[in-house]
C-alpha cells in the first residue's frame, strides 16, 4: 500500500515536499517514482529512483524536484522548489516496475495521489 501526503495550496515560486508512506515492502529494494495528473492531460512522469539511489527526473521538473526515499522510515519523497503554475496537478507514487525503464516503467503499485495546487 501507498499513500501519499503533502499536498497543498502554494504560490508560484514556493515550495511543497510530498511524502509517500510505503507498507508491504521496502523502499529500498524496489525502483520508485513519482508521476502527475493534470484535468484534460495525459499523466507525467516527473521522477524515479531505483534501488542503487540513481535518480531520474522529467526536463519539466530537472533542478527544481528532488526524489528521495528514507529506508529507515520506509517514505518517499519529492521536494518540489520553484513550483510553477504548470506543476498544478494530482501526484501519484508508485512502487515496483514490472517492465521498461527509468520514467517508462510500467509501475506495479500506485497510490491515490495528493492534489498540489500552484497560483
Amino acid at each position: 500500500q501507498l499513500v501519499e501526503s503533502g499536498g497543498g495550496s502554494v504560490q508560484a515560486g514556493g515550495s511543497l515536499r510530498l511524502s509517500c508512506a510505503a507498507s508491504g515492502y521496502t523502499v529500498s529494494s524496489t525502483r520508485m517514482g513519482w508521476f502527475r495528473q493534470a484535468p484534460g492531460k495525459e499523466r507525467e512522469g516527473v521522477a524515479c529512483i531505483g534501488r542503487d539511489g540513481i535518480t531520474m527526473y522529467s526536463d519539466s521538473v530537472k533542478g527544481r524536484f528532488t526524489i528521495s526515499k528514507d529506508n529507515a522510515k520506509n517514505i518517499l519523497y519529492l521536494q518540489m522548489n520553484s513550483l510553477k503554475p504548470d506543476d498544478t496537478a494530482k501526484y501519484y507514487c508508485a512502487a515496483h516496475c514490472l517492465r521498461g525503464q527509468g520514467l517508462a516503467c510500467a509501475f506495479a503499485h500506485w497510490g491515490q495521489g495528493t492534489q498540489v495546487t500552484v497560483s
